[in-house]
């Protein structure tokens, strides 16, 4: 009776621990930097192009109000009859730039509007700002236009470009399969000067459109590596890699992250992620093989915990006796 109480007491700590919460992921392994210029429009009550017209003088004398600079509406975004094109606005600006240079101003609270402080924008700046509002909310198309300025020369749009993918379902990225060039995502993937954060992304798309026999071997390569650059965007690359081999590739995972004593916390965190993202939208891999990995991990008692909500929400009920007795025979750490 005992025995058959604690059985059922563990099992409810592993439903609450998985929480009952269903994953609903984005592009899975990205994080987003900032709001993209969609969603910050899409608050605003006013968006325009304006050229800086009057930059104020300097002052030094405590006390004194900041002044404002002037800028005179080129474009209207978005709020037309709250502003028009000609007018002039004032808003707190701390830069240096020229006049006639264009920046983006947004405001809210019409028809007194708060001026936020201003963009500077590039040429190709506004021509892409003036193509976004044009594109539809969401699909594969949308992304189409945003793949195009993953890596552009200006930061600002390339930024842009991965936020917005960064909040793309991957079914959405997965429908892409076609128009990713394979190429040039396995370029971004090698060149060590790109950020951990697009990697993921671009690690995602190889995932896609990769091959098994060509690019495997260079995962793995990685996978392997002592080089952290080389290992960036563990999790993605595990994942992609897993995509690519199926359950093939599980034995060299569980070598390397999960059955191994001695791999970093880190690196197995990244391994579990990419087994999580696996058993919830991979769908290369069927779940009673990912669980058999996730297993190793109750071999090493110190990071069982990561792992358990996994098993609870895959249903794994086979392993609460070997939870009981981890949770029986734990230290004070």
């Amino acid at each position: 009776m005992l025995r058959h109480g604690l059985r059922l007491a563990a099992v409810a700590a592993i439903v609450m621990a998985s929480g009952g919460v269903a994953v609903a992921w984005a592009c899975p392994f990205c994080s987003a930097v900032s709001q993209t210029f969609s969603e910050e429009i899409n608050t605003m009550d006013v968006a325009v192009i304006a050229k800086l017209v009057k930059v104020p003088p300097a002052s030094d004398k405590p006390g004194d109000e900041i002044a404002k600079a002037t800028f005179e509406v080129a474009q209207v975004i978005k709020g037309e009859g709250l502003v028009k094109p000609g007018e002039k606005i004032e808003t707190l600006y701390f830069g240096d730039g020229a006049t006639g240079k264009s920046f983006l101003v947004m405001g809210i609270d019409p028809p007194k509007v708060m001026w936020s402080t201003p963009l500077p924008l590039t040429e190709r700046a506004q021509s892409y700002l003036a193509s976004i509002l044009k594109l539809p909310k969401d699909g594969p198309e949308r992304l189409v236009f945003f793949y195009k300025h993953l890596e552009d020369e200006d930061e600002l749009l390339a930024r842009d470009s991965y936020d917005e993918f960064a909040r793309a379902p991957y079914s959405q990225v997965r429908d892409l399969k076609d128009k990713l060039n394979h190429e040039q995502v396995l370029a971004w993937i090698k060149n060590p000067e790109i950020p951990a954060s697009r990697r993921r992304l671009y690690l995602v798309m190889l995932g896609i459109c990769g091959d098994k026999e060509k690019d495997a071997p260079l995962l793995e390569e990685y996978m392997r590596s002592s080089d952290r650059k080389a290992k960036s965007g563990l999790d993605a690359l595990i994942a992609c890699y897993l995509t690519l081999r199926g359950e093939e590739g599980l034995p060299l995972v569980n070598e390397l992250f999960l059955a191994n004593p001695k791999a970093d916390y880190a690196d197995t965190y990244s391994a579990i992620m990419a087994l999580r993202f696996h058993g919830t939208e991979g769908n290369v891999i069927d779940k009673k093989h990912l669980v058999a990995s996730l297993h190793h991990m109750l071999e090493r008692p110190e990071l069982a915990d990561l792992v358990i909500p996994d098993l609870a929400r895959w249903e794994d009920w086979g392993a609460t006796d070997k939870l009981m007795e981890l949770y029986k025979s734990a230290d004070e750490k």
